[in-house]
């Protein structure tokens, strides 16, 4: 079987554990440099990630959204990883509670008075505020409750 053939052995990890794993058509993440699409017989790359939300397209044509905060993706032989600090399926995620909380810690992060850890959450939830906006344009119906 040619490596075009063969799906794509996908593994999303993040700091408290694994996020989602499986079998699927396609992903497509962003890095810092873009976005980027990886489908079966990709060349063989690692990139840096920012906070977005990445989407998996399954076999059966079910797309799934996952909140990932920067990170690293590693893409060899069909087998696609993706490390990141934070991961998060985007329809566990209540996109109104992102929001409030994101708004509320902008001015603090924008105007670089927030510590390590606030820069943490910052990104966290702008990843989690993405994805679920993301989720919410494919299914018609919002994220989380």
């Amino acid at each position: 079987m040619a490596a075009r053939d063969k799906p794509l052995t996908v593994k999303f990890v993040a700091t408290e554990g694994l996020v989602w794993q499986g079998e699927v058509v396609s992903v497509l993440v962003r890095t810092t440099e873009g976005d980027i699409g990886i489908w079966s017989g990709h060349e063989p790359f690692m990139a840096a990630l920012v906070p977005h939300g990445a989407e998996i397209v399954t076999d059966d044509g079910a797309r799934h959204i996952i909140a990932v905060d920067s990170g690293f993706i590693s893409v060899f032989d069909n087998h696609v990883s993706v490390l990141s600090a934070f991961g998060e399926l985007a329809e566990e995620i209540s996109l109104d509670n992102a929001r409030i909380q994101l708004a509320a810690m902008h001015d603090r992060v924008q105007l670089a008075k927030a510590d390590d850890s606030e820069v943490r959450t910052y990104r966290r939830l702008l990843a989690q505020v993405r994805a679920g906006e993301k989720q919410t344009q494919l299914s018609g119906r919002p994220t989380g409750s």
